[in-house]
């Protein structure tokens, strides 16, 4: 099978690698890039563990063929670098086993950068796209409004 050669501008890093033409985002980070926090769920974009933000919208990595990627920017769960929606993750124990926490966070992260005045139903709305099936919802709300009450 044919490949193309893709360049990601990555976590502030740029990467350059081949690739078929039908490999995945998700294949593709988490096998030629060893970028491995996004998480293979369901593979059909229902459960949101493989969310990442590319050109500052997140995007489910299990939808999208690599070639979709080539010369943008994109942010793994590796680059946040302790963003403060991870801190509060930890802070109100926003997770359990933690295997969709990667996707969460970078949902979070998006909605706390693009809606700084989310709503309840705002928050409530952009949380339906990803599954836990551990815990509830309840502290990861929590962690969204305590960063949305420390923004400016």
């Amino acid at each position: 099978m044919e490949e193309q050669v893709i360049t990601y501008q990555i976590n502030g890093r740029e990467r350059t690698f081949h690739a078929r033409n039908a490999d995945t985002m998700l294949y593709v980070l988490r096998e030629k890039l060893g970028l491995t926090g996004a998480k293979p769920g369901c593979l059909n974009g229902d459960c949101g563990a493989c969310t990442i933000e590319i050109d500052g919208e997140v995007m489910k990595s299990c939808l999208m063929l690599a070639i979709e990627g080539h010369q943008k920017k994109i942010t793994t769960i590796e680059g946040l670098q302790q963003a403060p929606i991870q801190e509060q993750f930890i802070e109100n124990f926003a997770f359990q086993c933690g295997y969709c926490s990667p996707g969460f966070i970078m949902n979070c992260h998006a909605l706390v950068n693009q809606l700084p005045n989310a709503s309840d139903s705002n928050m409530k709305e952009w949380l339906e796209s990803n599954m836990c099936r551990c815990t509830g919802y309840k502290e990861i709300e929590e962690a969204v409004k305590n960063v949305l009450n420390k923004m400016p």
